[in-house]
């Protein structure tokens, strides 16, 4: 036997049974969600052109995705992401469309270097999309739609983060850090390295009081007071704008009734080549990374042809049923209600009482292992099924409940009549 014949590679898995069924039910209840939020579903191909994710900003690493070549020696990848995809998608089979566009989507996307801590190198993203439209409603619209997505799937304890880059942009600009500085100090406060921050800051001649808020910016989270209190002490018009912006944000999902789900986090600064505004995570405790992150992302479609606005999220279905397995959230597990087996005699009518039980959304097995009854009936307790329906003949049924462990009789007509 070959050394890997039945081994799986380091960071995908087999989903089985219950598991699979649990994904199979998160995915159904937020396509649901979408769908009733007006988003419309597409699907993206599993391979693309590494050209479609090697934009000029390396918004995604090279070294994170799974390449190889095709026919022609041309570079395809596994598709690491989904946004860039649908970014493509409306800059081309959307151009000049009647905006706003509403994308949602649940596929699987690849990583190499997503291991550890439950992330996967294979893994199923949920989200939407909103293309077309600036407006701080948009950035709420999204940041709701992915609270009550959290909340469809079964968590109830969860926090979202919103930050604003531009606020960060904006204190940049005024310091006259060097380009490759202010990459090196959004990691920084990304990370809350507060001594890192510190040892680029004494490289600049910066005025106090705009370096004590580049120092406080780690810890420049909590309530929607943060706004004020930084407001004062802010005078680039672009970190103003920015802190405007996201003022009128959270005033909208306070009228959406969702401000308790939601804290401000201006230390929060994602990827600066991806997100132009509003950006956001998702928590809950299990789980040691964000289960669902997004944000505004205005010039990331201009770079298929299509200069357009645009905001989503995308939610990690994996890290969701982790935090409902380590949180010990109820769930829903796939089941057999009955098992039909039959006399020769009596196989007619079994297939015609299995088909009726089914139309009442009844789980039915159908026996096809020959086994006599009672080697049966341990099969059935052995696979948690409830009962057993015996059909003797056309008329004669033998009802066996597996939990109490009583037999009684019935005809075809009353059990007909039951099941309508």
């Amino acid at each position: 036997m070959a050394k890997w014949k039945i081994y799986t590679p380091e960071g995908v898995q087999d989903i089985l049974f219950e598991e699979c069924y649990l994904k199979r039910s998160l995915e159904a209840k937020i396509r649901k969600l979408f769908n009733s939020y007006g988003y419309l579903e597409v699907e993206t191909p599993t391979l693309e052109f590494y050209d479609t994710f090697s934009t000029e900003s390396d918004i995604t690493p090279q070294e994170t995705m799974f390449k190889f070549f095709d026919q022609q020696g041309r570079i395809l990848v596994l598709r690491p992401d989904i946004t860039i995809p649908i970014a493509r998608i409306a800059a081309t089979k959307f151009k000049g469309a009647r905006y706003p566009l509403r994308f949602s989507y649940i596929q699987n996307a690849f990583k190499y270097n997503e291991l550890g801590g439950g992330k996967q190198k294979e893994f199923t993203q949920a989200g939407v999309e909103i293309v077309g439209s600036s407006t701080p409603e948009a950035d709420a619209e999204v940041i709701a739609t992915a609270i009550h997505t959290v909340k469809a799937a079964g968590l109830k304890d969860f926090q979202i983060d919103i930050g604003q880059v531009d606020f960060f942009k904006g204190l940049m600009e005024q310091t006259g850090l060097s380009g490759q500085d202010i990459e090196q100090m959004r990691v920084l406060i990304d990370r809350k390295d507060f001594l890192g921050i510190e040892e680029i800051v004494k490289g600049y001649n910066i005025p106090g009081e705009l370096k004590e808020l580049i120092f406080n910016l780690p810890g420049l989270f909590g309530s929607a007071d943060i706004i004020d209190r930084v407001e004062k002490i802010t005078v680039n018009e672009r970190s103003i704008h920015a802190l405007e912006n996201l003022r009128s944000v959270l005033r909208i999902l306070e009228d959406y009734s969702l401000s308790d789900y939601v804290s401000i986090d201006l230390g929060m600064l994602q990827s600066l080549n991806y997100y132009t505004g509003i950006i956001f995570r998702g928590f809950t405790y299990g789980v040691g990374f964000p289960i669902l992150s997004g944000g505004r992302y205005d010039d990331l479609i201009g770079q298929y042809g299509e200069k357009c606005p645009a905001t989503g999220f995308s939610l990690g279905i994996n890290m969701v049923m982790t935090a409902l397995d380590r949180q010990k959230v109820p769930a829903e597990k796939p089941c057999v209600d009955s098992l039909v087996s039959y006399t020769e005699k009596g196989r007619r009518n079994a297939f015609r009482i299995a088909d009726e039980l089914r139309k009442q959304g009844l789980g039915v097995e159908m026996d096809i292992t020959g086994y006599g009854i009672e080697e049966l009936k341990e099969y059935a307790r052995s696979k948690g099924i409830g009962g057993i329906l015996y059909i003797l003949d056309d008329e004669h049924i033998q009802l066996h409940n597996i939990i109490t462990g009583e037999v009684s009789d019935a005809t075809m007509g009353q059990l007909m009549n039951k099941a309508l």
